[in-house]
């Protein structure tokens, strides 16, 4: 599977003040509400909850506004625009937003309103939202990536093949030809080491009991993750909480 490129993605808002900047990243400027000024390279428009700008590495731009307003801006590597479906979005500095990219940016623009932004949900996010704004669709690989970034974040959900699919909005069949492609995987292997990492995460880093563990990791109770881990991992859950915790004492 390719490296996933880098996103960041941050809540801003805009004053009067208009300060030329540039840096080596491009960065896409989502109005949530409100216009802000946007000048790029000397061309400006003005940017609302339809209108969307994408800044190219390196390109000197400015903004600013009279009204109250917020925006998503998503930082985005300069590489993830070298090739593939993405290298003419910066050819378009000021594009517009259609329904499938609103609903996108209207989802995290609730999400970073709510709770810190996991980063998980940024990396799988950002694909989706390019690909909207590139093509009008999202590739098949984005919604892989988006789907994994929303399992990883709550393993312990009823995941199965099938609600995987739907969620991805692709077949299962689709799903598992994707996940061989991208991660030499099959989706039942895939979720079981997610929820395998999340319950070790939970044993070396808390003192939750282990069936309340085995339950919010996505096992059906505790015996069943006592054979998962020794399967995989040759250790029991205990074992692995009194290793890890000799680690960390000997590191202190």
């Amino acid at each position: 599977m390719q490296p996933t490129p880098r996103f960041e993605l941050h809540l801003r808002s805009y004053g009067q003040t208009r300060d030329a900047d540039r840096h080596a990243f491009a960065q896409v400027v989502l109005p949530l509400g409100g216009q802000v000024a946007l000048e790029i390279e000397g061309r400006e428009k003005r940017l609302d909850p339809l209108h969307a700008a994408l800044v190219a590495p390196g390109a000197w731009h400015s903004q600013y506004s009279r009204v109250a307003n917020r925006s998503l801006i998503l930082d985005v590597a300069a590489e993830a625009f070298a090739h593939g479906p993405w290298a003419g979005l910066l050819a378009r500095p000021f594009t517009g937003i259609g329904p499938a990219a609103r609903k996108l940016v209207e989802f995290m623009g609730i999400l970073a309103d709510s709770q810190p932004l996991a980063p998980q949900m940024v990396q799988g996010w950002a694909p989706l939202l390019l690909d909207t704004l590139g093509m009008g669709a999202p590739r098949p690989a984005s919604r892989l990536a988006a789907l994994l970034a929303r399992i990883e974040l709550d393993p312990g959900l009823p995941w199965t093949t099938e609600t995987m699919a739907r969620a991805a909005n692709l077949s299962v069949s689709r799903l598992h030809a994707l996940f061989r492609e991208e991660l030499d995987a099959s989706p039942h292997g895939w979720l079981l080491d997610c929820r395998l990492k999340r319950a070790c995460t939970l044993l070396g880093s808390t003192d939750r009991p282990v069936a309340e563990i085995a339950l919010a990791a996505g096992f059906s109770e505790q015996s069943a993750l006592t054979r998962a881990m020794r399967r995989m991992l040759d250790t029991t859950p205990a074992a692995y909480r009194t290793q890890h915790r000799e680690k960390r004492s000997k590191a202190q």
